[in-house]
């Protein structure tokens, strides 16, 4: 039985996904070998010896120790483009919405109450104030094409503007889906000179931190829209409300509210919303379930943050699953250990990821009580793991 704790409220049709005969859900439990997880903060948690895997219901990660996760061995999934197409509609949306002046004209529509017959002709008298831009034929700026930037690329060209992508690292998987007509930056600061429109879709790394500085922001367009559904920490917040302010930029819409972004003209700021749809949450439970039962199961590994994808089709052997960190010799001296009991080695895959290296190994033989030990003693070897009959 496998013990999974949850630290959110997760989609009935994610925990589904786990066989009742197998799996033990519960906000309570005791030794877990899995989380499941969405916004809880576990910087703080003390995660136990048993725990195997952290499958984080969602793209971003920063709730999680990674760092410590790596050393002990534990996997963190998350599930990347499961809530990407309620990303890319709030991202049509906040164009929109920066460009028509619709939240304003909306609240002064509500100031009206009481007017009586005057309303229709006050309307008509004022909407002169709310006037905005269309869409259409402007150049829209993507930053970022993983998953969501691809489908907000391609939803820009369906919408009739000319769209602008730069990604120096773009998987190849995200190139088939981009659209042909979508065209290639060399540089941020190319793309944020022709766009009317910039949406951001890039992690917050060390590299990426402030990537909108204040010495960027001055480089951007007059009188362009930007739109950050990404992360907090991506925009010099200063020195953006500094350019709104003067008129530089013409809009800033962000999914991250922060103190001094509130009550700035022309500064929209949504409360997170950007995966806040049921067709999001539903597919993030699936996804983060299905990857967290297949890594306990068979040792695969799709879409962790800190090792890497990793899968083997099953045999029926026994398998073993030894996790180090990627320094030389470490295959050798893995597969002389098992040399030693007489284990053959029926396949073998080995994959690295930074500073870890992950191993599956299908052998054929009789796998002692000793084995996981040995593996152990062996100087960078951080987890071992023996699934039988895999």
């Amino acid at each position: 039985m496998f013990a999974i704790q949850t630290l959110n409220k997760i989609a009935a049709c994610g925990l589904d996904r786990l066989p009742r005969d197998k799996y033990e859900t519960a906000t309570e439990i005791q030794n877990p070998v899995g989380i499941l997880v969405r916004s809880a903060d576990m910087h703080s948690m003390s995660l136990p010896p048993s725990l195997l895997a952290i499958a984080r219901a969602g793209a971003g990660t920063n709730n999680i120790p990674i760092n410590l996760c790596s050393e002990r061995g534990i996997v963190v999934f998350n599930t990347p483009g499961a809530n990407a197409n309620g990303v890319k509609e709030l991202v049509i949306a906040a164009m929109l919405l920066s460009s028509r002046k619709i939240i304003e004209g909306i609240n002064w529509t509500q100031s009206l109450k009481g007017k009586g017959d005057e309303v229709p002709g006050l309307v008509e008298k004022g909407k002169a104030e709310f006037v905005g831009p269309e869409i259409q034929g402007k150049t829209l700026g993507v930053i970022g094409l993983g998953a969501i930037g691809v489908m907000v690329a391609n939803a820009g060209i369906s919408l009739g503007m000319k769209v602008l992508g730069y990604d120096p690292y773009i998987s190849v998987e995200g190139a088939w889906k981009l659209s042909r007509d979508v065209i290639k930056s060399n540089s941020i600061d190319a793309l944020i000179s022709e766009s009317d429109y910039i949406t951001i879709h890039v992690p917050l790394t060390p590299e990426t931190k402030g990537v909108f500085s204040k010495e960027r922001l001055a480089r951007v367009k007059k009188g362009a829209r930007i739109i950050n559904l990404s992360r907090s920490g991506l925009v010099d917040n200063e020195a953006l409300t500094q350019e709104i302010k003067s008129g530089a930029i013409a809009a800033y819409v962000t999914d991250f509210p922060e103190d001094e972004l509130l009550g700035i003209p022309n500064v929209y700021c949504i409360p997170h919303l950007g995966a806040s749809t049921p067709e999001s949450e539903d597919n993030c439970a699936i996804m983060a379930a299905d990857q967290l039962r297949e890594y306990l199961e068979r040792g695969n590994i799709k879409n962790s943050v800190n090792f890497p994808d990793c899968e083997m089709a099953t045999s029926g052997k026994d398998r073993i699953i030894v996790m180090n960190k990627n320094v030389p010799n470490m295959v050798g001296q893995i597969t002389t250990v098992l040399a030693k009991r007489n284990l053959n080695i029926e396949d073998m895959i080995n994959k690295h990821k930074g500073d870890m290296a992950y191993n599956i190994i299908d052998v054929s033989g009789t796998i002692d009580p000793q084995l996981e030990s040995d593996l152990l003693a062996i100087e960078g070897v951080v987890r071992v793991r023996i699934i039988p009959n895999c």
